[in-house]
């Protein structure tokens, strides 16, 4: 590993929004390699999806049009460019995972996946399944809620995750509790809650919310913890997106390749949801792929892991900041160490971002392009306003050459009062 000459330890410390490159990062057929996890198993992530998708239509009947499939629109937002500043002719799209079914959020894919590859197990080890099972018996297992609901599935969450796991779980007859930091917001816990979800509330952040839950799900032998801060399994689920907006692209006619990168946009808490994105773009595109990470300067924790080389044994409270963070979904003060060392070799920069920003972009999107989404998942835009900037270390012909994908991680379940509270205070 390179020695950590750049790391911005006083620009972190200080909560001053900075962009910082990975210098770190090596070519993708060098990196690749020395990875946990390869392109066949984003593969047999998609597979399981696939094998679930009659079950999810019998579940969700809002996914009946998709087959069962989760997935969300890409959509262009030419207006939201103009917004921003980008130069004239720039391609903006937004990836509105915001708007997934079941849970409105990336976390849909993730959480939603691990829960499906524990109940296959479960599955499978009870007789309920066999190993060449077809759709009608996947589909069957909405019939089972009696043996399901013998066994719990726990999270930790400060939100988005929780109601993934939550919603998922119960419909399938779990007893599903989720543990909650302070910082998650009222209206995630009553909706939880309305879906037969316990909540357990605590005083604590996000991490003493994680090791409650762990430790409760630890002594009860029947019980799933689903770990946000070591899954391979929420990993591999949220890696499917790749290959899926591959698709997308090709299907409106974008082409990426040397000449005309694509670059991504994704906010960042523990770090599950945005590495296992990016995985799944650099199995799918390799070095034509730029992808960036963008955290809250209160919390930090994947670009403080990533720069000082400490990884997960480095929490934001160890530098001076607090870890909170208007921004519930990354209030997060240490990342994940699975995730940090898979992105070590292979994100391409991080940057920080100002609570205060957040409400302002959320009311852009509105505005620009009649999109809501919440304030979390509206840091993405604080990269396209540092290159459309002064000063920005990339050219006006470099930005136009670019395909620029926002990913909006959450946001579409919110009450319209609670998005109304958000704008009035932009």
């Amino acid at each position: 590993m390179k020695d950590r000459i750049h790391f911005p330890i006083d620009e972190l410390s200080s909560a001053r929004e900075i962009f910082w490159s990975n210098d770190n990062r090596v070519p993708w057929a060098e990196a690749e390699p020395g990875l946990s996890f390869h392109a066949a198993d984003i593969e047999d992530a998609e597979l399981r999806l696939r094998r679930f998708a009659p079950l999810i239509r019998r579940l969700f009947p809002e996914t009946e049009e998709s087959g069962g499939i989760i997935e969300s629109e890409l959509r262009d937002i030419p207006a939201a460019a103009d917004a921003l500043g980008l130069p004239s002719g720039t391609r903006l799209l937004i990836k509105l995972d915001s708007e997934l079914p079941i849970a409105g959020s990336v976390k849909a894919r993730g959480g939603i996946y691990e829960v499906l590859k524990h109940t296959e197990e479960l599955a499978l080890e009870s007789g309920l399944l066999r190993p060449d099972s077809g759709p009608e018996e996947y589909e069957a297992l909405a019939d089972h809620r009696d043996f399901f609901g013998t066994y719990s599935v726990q999270v930790g969450s400060t939100g988005n995750l929780g109601l993934s796991i939550g919603i998922m779980s119960a419909a399938i007859g779990y007893r599903a509790v989720v543990h909650m930091s302070a910082d998650a917001k009222q209206w995630k816990k009553d909706l939880l809650r309305s879906k037969g979800a316990e909540v357990i509330e605590y005083e604590g952040d996000y991490a003493s919310a994680v090791a409650e839950g762990r430790r409760l799900s630890e002594a009860d032998p029947k019980s799933y913890f689903v770990d946000d801060e070591s899954s391979s399994s929420l990993y591999l689920g949220y890696s499917v997106a790749g290959g899926r907006l591959a698709d997308q692209l090709e299907k409106v006619g974008i082409s990426v390749d040397s000449a005309h990168k694509l670059a991504v946009y994704i906010p960042c808490g523990v770090g599950g949801a945005p590495g296992g994105i990016c995985f799944g773009l650099k199995e799918r595109f390799g070095d034509d792929v730029v992808v960036c990470f963008i955290e809250p300067v209160q919390a930090p924790c994947m670009l403080l892991g990533l720069a000082s080389g400490k990884m997960n044994d480095i929490c934001v409270q160890d530098i001076g900041l607090s870890g909170k963070t208007e921004a519930d979904g990354l209030a997060v003060p240490r990342c994940s160490g699975l995730v940090s060392r898979e992105m070590s070799q292979v994100l391409d920069a991080c940057c920080t971002v100002r609570d205060d920003r957040l409400r302002g972009y959320m009311r852009l999107l509105r505005e620009s392009s009649g999109i809501v989404i919440e304030p979390s998942s509206c840091a993405a835009l604080r990269p396209l306003t540092m290159l459309a900037g002064k000063g920005s270390p990339v050219s006006a012909d470099e930005l136009r050459s670019m395909t620029h994908v926002i990913w909006a991680t959450g946001g579409g379940l919110m009450p319209p009062e609670v998005v109304e509270e958000y704008l009035e205070k932009a």
